[in-house]
């Protein structure tokens, strides 16, 4: 994100954006693409309380994230452009607070990925794993990508009838 100093991270997390809602799809493309229709999409800050929730030793994905939201409303999956976005104010969000901080740094990409957008980038995200116990490998010779090794040993899961 651009201007991460200017920004108020905060409200923008606390900016609902009417939402909750759901979006119906019509386009075949994408409805092959998601596996359904019935597309949700959750608010910021729901984001941030899943992301909280997350204990130390332990990871989760966008992407579980955005299954559990999916369970949660009936829908058939949750907007994975928004998911993005949302997961990386509510990381800066935190940074910009003086009180309870959101540990953002548990919360990867697919495939257990590192995320370049959370504050510090990378390398502040990797000391942070570190620090909790898992290990970081990189991949790639030219476009270099940090993954957490065995992520999915680490991975919390998102009970069913926890509240949003």
């Amino acid at each position: 994100m651009a201007g991460e100093k200017r920004k108020d991270f905060n409200a923008m997390l606390r900016d609902g954006k009417d939402m909750p809602k759901f979006q119906v799809l019509t386009d075949p493309k994408s409805i092959e693409k998601y596996g359904g229709s019935n597309m949700f999409f959750a608010p910021p800050m729901d984001y941030d309380r899943v992301m909280s929730r997350i204990p130390e030793g332990k990871v989760i994905t966008v992407g579980k994230i955005r299954e559990f939201f999916a369970r949660q409303h009936g829908a058939d999956f949750t907007d994975p452009i928004t998911a993005g976005i949302f997961v990386s104010i509510a990381a800066w969000a935190s940074e910009q607070r003086d009180g309870e901080k959101t540990p953002y740094w548990r919360t990867l990409k697919a495939g257990g990925e590192l995320n370049e957008k959370y504050p510090g980038g990378i390398g502040a995200q990797r000391e942070k794993l570190e620090r909790e116990g898992h290990t970081i490998l990189c991949k790639g010779r030219k476009n270099l990508r940090y993954f957490v090794k065995d992520y999915e040993m680490a991975l919390f899961e998102l009970d069913e009838g926890m509240e949003e």
